[in-house]
């Protein structure tokens, strides 16, 4: 029952929250401790932005926050963040491969990572395992 729960919880997610815990996520493995400020400095938004959204991610279960104002992933939301940027870097490393521009690779990846069912990525990431196998 709690493994439907949980595939239920990034449903109830856009791409801008899955942005924002792929950043966090991110932002922890390069320094360990995570703010608001890091978050809007690597995304590129403003800290209200970010308030907002950490209200809506902390409302949903996703992360918490301590008394020093650092951000942390709740499990669900280091569940969401860790298969987000596993979307994220198979397709910019796909899409490098096949020769489109980094800078562009980076940006199209950031886009189907959000849309690509986990049904189709699974089956790309097998085709992918198969064809350097072979």
């Amino acid at each position: 029952m709690r493994e439907n729960s949980k595939r239920q919880h990034p449903a109830s997610l856009h791409a801008s929250g899955e942005d924002y815990l792929e950043a966090i996520l991110i932002l922890h493995m390069k320094k360990g401790t995570v703010r608001s400020v890091d978050v809007a400095r690597h995304l590129g938004v403003s800290k209200p932005s970010v308030c907002h959204a950490v209200a809506l991610l902390k409302d949903g279960g996703f992360l918490t926050m301590d008394e020093d104002f650092s951000l942390c992933l709740t499990d669900v939301g280091r569940e969401v963040a860790e298969s987000i940027y596993e979307r994220h870097c198979f397709f910019t490393e796909k899409l490098i491969a096949a020769g489109v521009d980094p800078k562009v690779a980076e940006a199209d990846a950031c886009r189907i990572e959000h849309i690509i069912s986990a049904e189709s990525f699974e089956r790309l990431k097998e085709a992918a395992k198969g064809m350097r196998q072979a």
